[in-house]
């Protein structure tokens, strides 16, 4: 019985292998209390449980809307599944039913021979059962099978943070379907692909592809987005606790309310500036042009476009540098990759602060008490995500987190700060 596995039978080592050595206590109750909410809704079945890990940018700051490169990585905190095959006697037409702890239950009619009920509802819309249909959808329109299943689910990734947590949930559903009805056959990268196909069309969010090949992938990974369609993804081998490195993420308490347009202003901007060369993205035009015309594109573009567009070109080669780095295990040029990246984001990018709001400069005070604290010290930092709000990215020696933290939460608060890894692996079966 799944329950006294859990209990007895070793999966100490898989666990530590994937939370740490100090959490496996923890995750043990984690997953106990998800098969106890399992049976209580859906009674006593053969289950299995499976993980997708959320993720972190590591280096690419908004590169990836204009066709560029990107260095992610999988982390330690998860979303989990207790999942079992649907006993509905229905044959091929069958329901999906997800209860996610503290959200309402989605249950979906499904029918996999005939692609019936797997249309977008527009009152869907925002919701996880859109996500669910629009995944569904996918797999039958690839030729993939799909099928009845109840699962309950629970998530650590904190929800606002930057990490992927909405991403980890459509690799989750599409990695069940995949491993329940389809032999395993589905790549990590196809499913991401199907992930972001469901929240572009059936959920409504017009995002990339980046935050959803990390959480299937895991690891490092180096994204190159030349052909959306077609991404070149490599993982790397890198083991950054083994290098005595853990990696931390304040929470500095800023709002995105009302940052839309912020944000909506930097992929606008980059891409008048391509315009302004005939093309769509910036990796359509060659860096050399750029420079050369730059007194005519801020005319026409303006001035913060053109810095924003500096910030596009060097961001991929401080990727690519990462990248190398990291498969030839030179830390100090990793890390160096690192600050430049978040020297750029506020400096060129501009995406530290919201220019309505300056008064509200969070990220910014994030960032200038950690050069205080962290300067000459080995580590790296950086604004996290899409900017304005919200967290940053702190690359810290092990021997002195413990001390980094209790001196960044008396600004920011307790529990402000997380220490984590990064998780070898990507979604995957527990047991």
């Amino acid at each position: 019985m799944l329950k006294e596995k859990l209990l007895y039978a070793g999966l100490n080592n898989k666990l530590k292998k994937i939370y740490g050595e100090n959490k496996v206590e923890r995750e043990c109750k984690r997953y106990l209390d998800a098969l106890e909410n399992f049976m209580s809704l859906y009674g006593n079945r053969d289950v299995e449980i499976i993980s997708v890990p959320g993720r972190s940018e590591i280096i690419g700051n908004h590169t990836d809307h204009n066709h560029g490169c990107v260095l992610a990585a999988a982390i330690n905190l998860d979303i989990i599944a207790v999942v079992s095959k649907s006993l509905d006697p229905g044959g091929r037409k069958s329901n999906i039913r997800i209860k996610s702890e503290g959200f309402e239950p989605d249950d979906i009619v499904i029918d996999g021979e005939k692609n019936e009920n797997l249309s977008p509802v527009e009152a869907e819309k925002f919701t996880s059962a859109a996500i669910i249909r629009g995944i569904c959808n996918k797999f039958v329109d690839s030729g993939y099978e799909i099928g009845g299943f109840d699962a309950y689910t629970t998530s650590d990734i904190l929800k606002g943070s930057g990490l992927s947590s909405s991403a980890a949930f459509e690799i989750i559903v599409g990695y069940i379907l995949n491993h329940l009805y389809n032999d395993d056959k589905i790549s990590p990268v196809e499913i991401a692909k199907i992930g972001q196909y469901a929240e572009n069309n059936y959920f409504g969010k017009p995002c990339g592809l980046m935050d959803q090949t990390a959480c299937s992938v895991g690891g490092f990974v180096a994204i190159d987005f030349q052909d959306p369609k077609e991404p070149v993804v490599e993982k790397l081998d890198y083991d950054l606790t083994k290098a005595g490195y853990s990696l931390c993420i304040l929470s500095t308490g800023g709002s995105h309310a009302d940052l839309n347009e912020e944000y909506a202003a930097i992929t606008t901007e980059m891409k008048q500036a391509a315009k302004y060369f005939g093309k769509d993205t910036l990796r359509e035009v060659a860096k050399k042009d750029f420079y050369a015309d730059i007194a005519e594109i801020r005319k026409v573009c303006g001035d913060r476009a053109v810095l924003r567009a500096m910030h596009y070109f060097a961001e991929n080669n401080r990727v690519k540098a990462g990248t190398e780095a990291l498969k030839e295990g030179h830390l100090d040029i990793f890390l160096n990759a690192v600050n430049s990246s978040g020297n750029s984001s506020f400096k060129y990018l501009q995406n530290i602060y919201a220019a309505k709001l300056p008064s509200e400069q969070s990220i910014s005070l994030a960032l200038a008490v950690c050069e205080e604290y962290l300067s000459n010290k080995n580590a790296a930092y950086r604004v996290h995500g899409g900017g304005f709000a919200g967290t940053v990215q702190i690359f810290v020696p092990k021997k002195i987190v413990a001390d980094f933290i209790a001196y960044i939460e008396v600004i920011f608060g307790v529990g402000s700060c997380l220490e984590l890894s990064v998780r070898e692996d990507g979604a995957m079966v527990i047991v």
